[in-house]
């Protein structure tokens, strides 16, 4: 069960990036991983599940399973580098998804998994005591919907080969915007 998710999952995000558009078959999808075009239905129910996942699994392991364990390091122009080059790396691939009628719930799959961690960051700087957790929660839910709004326009602009070092400062000029306003403990 785990080999045929991971074939699936792969197999679309390596489709989707190649060829540059979410249009991908299902049944080229289900050949790449080698299973039958019928257990794709049976586990994803359709194509755009089954892309959505693929999108959340890649950002789950890629973007927050590596600071789970270390909230208070999720900011920072490391943490700012290392969201800049997953989404250059995957450029096509995101690309790709941000251009479907899906767009809309990859924004909310890929803020879901990042405003927890927001939260935690925020809270991890400033405490319960600067932040209420509902105004840290909101915070998080608006700087992780921004973030990946501008990631989208970020991957869209034509810019070729995209430059991480850049975005990561653009994302570190945000964040310092953002947070001066807050006293800091």
């Amino acid at each position: 069960m785990r080999r045929t998710r991971a074939a699936l999952l792969g197999a679309a995000t390596a489709l989707v990036s190649a060829r540059g558009t979410a249009n991908v078959p299902v049944s080229d999808i289900a050949d790449a991983a080698g299973v039958s075009r019928q257990l794709v239905y049976l586990h994803y129910g359709d194509r755009d599940n089954l892309l959505l996942e693929a999108a959340l699994d890649l950002a789950r392991r890629e973007l927050t399973e590596p600071w789970e364990d270390a909230p208070g390091e999720a900011v920072g122009r490391d943490r700012a580098l290392a969201i800049a080059r997953h989404f250059a790396a995957h450029q096509g691939f995101y690309r790709a998804m941000f251009a479907t009628a899906s767009a809309f719930a990859l924004n909310q799959v890929v803020c879901g998994l990042l405003a927890p961690l927001r939260r935690e960051a925020l809270l991890a700087r400033f405490g319960e005591t600067q932040i209420p957790p509902r105004v840290a929660d909101d915070l998080a839910v608006f700087v992780a919907g921004g973030g990946a709004a501008l990631m989208s326009a970020w991957l869209n602009s034509g810019e070729d080969p995209l430059d991480p070092e850049t975005m990561a400062d653009r994302l570190q000029s945000i964040g310092r915007l953002l947070t001066t306003g807050l006293p800091t403990p």
